[in-house]
């Protein structure tokens, strides 16, 4: 007899409902899975035939021939195992077929029977919905993951006995009922505040209009100088997410099985800091098994790359696409899968390999040709991509000795981001797939970037002065527009575009040879750590 039970393979982030079809005929006792299986789908059999007679179950002596259709599609990990085996009790009549029609089952199975957990219930599940299911059967720990998909009907499973129960009509389960998620946001370990920085308003002031808009940072250095620290309390200024974008999220971690026990919707942000030893596939994804990587990990959150030029040049360079497009797409013989990436990039540097360069105090041991090459690893186009560009400085002895000083904690920043995000998204509110400053689209920056007259002379004089890209013009409006919704106002102003102009610090350095002299020394204005280097004045409204 010939018996059909629905499953769902991982592709990407998403699942493609595979048919279990198995087949039961005469012939001496063999167990074969065929449809491009991978090694633990062929090892599946042993633990069904187990599963099935630890279960009080007795099987006819005949060739079984399982295929997961569609053939052409790589079906990967233990998911399988309880369509198997339903499959199986199916085709030895043991089980009607009506029962399972209109479900899809996931499930891997111990030997005696017990149903354990597994990766990518969500995206199963989301699979089930648009596929006009009447529900899914999966394993009880998965339930609540499942669930989050709402219309949709889940039946969680501790054991094969009772699935089997429940096909019969012997002891039918209960769907499952969502509960809120016991964790909220901000609850669990403390977050890192932004009031513990001491000093440091200026860079303080750009790490809001990023959180504000969306808008990729980096941070240029010594060591000490509060890198790090900063770009760690970054994501407690964030605006909370979402429902729809925590989905998205939870589906990247289900895929890769870090949801946290117990939990089954990510709310927090995310943070990823991967070390400067990652790999192109590592951050990206991809690999002989397509996983998703640190980029897709970070999705709607932060990814912090500290000492960016250590990274391998081909890593950074793979960073351009995806940051352009918030989307990867990667190309198999004979597959494309797309993965989220969403983010905000967030990278540190030090000016030089000693890290002292232009350090007050300190000597600099570097060579011209050393500190040349070691900034030359990030590439202009990569810098072109990065809307706000600062330079940090040690915290002055006064800031450090004062009990008192009472520094806003990062709930005021997170407030002050939050209105100005939805001033964003009644902005582009008819704008499909804008929903930040960062993500605005060439062809309607003139739409919603309105400019006074003074700003609007400003930003010309600035890619007159420093040379700058098409791409760097684009990005300098939008921090200006970000800084606009921050302060409230209809239009972009003059102090607005100053600030933006300041925060493209990179695209106005000439480092001099000089150990003993600093490359941007510091200036009167509430900006004077983003300002140029001596010798070529930033477009002042004054100037």
């Amino acid at each position: 007899m010939l018996a059909r039970v629905r499953s769902g393979a991982l592709m990407g982030i998403d699942a493609v409902v595979v048919e279990c079809e198995v087949d039961m005929a005469l012939g001496l006792p063999y167990f074969n899975v065929v449809g491009q299986a991978e090694g633990a789908v062929r090892e599946s059999k042993v633990r069904v035939v187990s599963a099935l007679k630890n279960t009080g179950f007795e099987l006819p002596q005949k060739r079984i021939t399982v295929n997961l259709a569609p053939a052409d599609l790589k079906k990967e990990g233990a998911a399988f195992e309880l369509p198997i085996a339903l499959g199986v009790l199916v085709a030895a009549k043991l089980l009607e077929e009506a029962p399972v029609a209109r479900l899809l089952f996931g499930g891997e199975l111990s030997l005696d029977g017990a149903i354990r957990p597994i990766k990518g219930v969500l995206p199963l599940a989301v699979a089930a919905k648009n596929g006009g299911y009447d529900g899914v059967m999966v394993p009880a720990a998965n339930a609540a993951e499942a669930a989050l998909v709402e219309g949709l009907r889940v039946l969680p499973v501790a054991h094969l006995r009772e699935a089997v129960d429940h096909l019969t009509g012997t002891r039918p389960v209960q769907t499952y009922t969502r509960e809120e998620d016991s964790r909220r946001p901000g609850e669990g370990l403390p977050a890192p505040d932004m009031a513990d920085v001491r000093g440091q308003p200026d860079l303080k002031l750009a790490l809001e209009m990023a959180a504000a808009g969306g808008h990729n940072v980096l941070m240029s250095g010594p060591p000490g100088s509060g890198k790090t620290m900063l770009a760690r309390r970054l994501p407690g200024i964030l605006p909370e997410m979402t429902f729809s974008e925590a989905l998205e999220v939870t589906k990247v971690y289900s895929v890769l099985g870090l949801l946290g026990e117990g939990h089954s919707l990510m709310r927090e942000r995310p943070f990823r800091a991967p070390h400067h030893t990652l790999s192109d596939a590592g951050l990206v994804g991809g690999g002989p098994m397509a996983r998703p990587g640190e980029l897709s990990l970070a999705h709607h959150g932060v990814l912090f790359l500290d000492e960016l030029p250590e990274f391998r040049k081909n890593v950074l360079e793979v960073l351009r696409q995806p940051l352009e497009e918030g989307a990867i797409h990667l190309a198999r013989a004979n597959q494309h899968i797309t993965y989220p990436c969403q983010v905000m990039l967030v990278a540190a540097m030090n000016p030089c390999p000693c890290g002292y360069y232009g350090a007050p105090g300190r000597i600099c041991t570097c060579t011209d040709n050393r500190r040349y090459e070691y900034n030359t690893r990030v590439s202009g186009p990569l810098l072109d991509r990065i809307d706000i560009t600062l330079q940090t400085r040690p915290v002055e002895y006064q800031h450090l000795a004062r009990a008192d000083t009472r520094e806003p904690p990062s709930s005021y920043y997170r407030e002050r981001a939050k209105a100005a995000r939805e001033r964003q998204r009644a902005r582009y509110r008819n704008e499909p797939g804008v929903n930040c400053n960062a993500q605005l689209p060439p062809h309607l920056l003139r739409r919603h970037c309105v400019m006074s007259p003074r700003a609007e002379e400003m930003l010309g004089r600035a890619v007159r002065m420093f040379g700058l890209s098409a791409r760097a013009h684009d990005r300098i409006l939008k921090v200006a527009l970000t800084r606009a919704d921050l302060e409230g106002h209809a239009r972009i102003e003059a102090m607005d575009m100053q600030l933006a102009i300041d925060c493209r610090m990179l695209d106005r350095v000439n480092y001099p040879h000089d150990n003993n002299r600093s490359p941007h020394p510091s200036r009167p204005g509430s900006a004077s750590r983003m300002a140029a280097p001596s010798g070529r004045a930033t477009p002042r409204e004054d100037s």
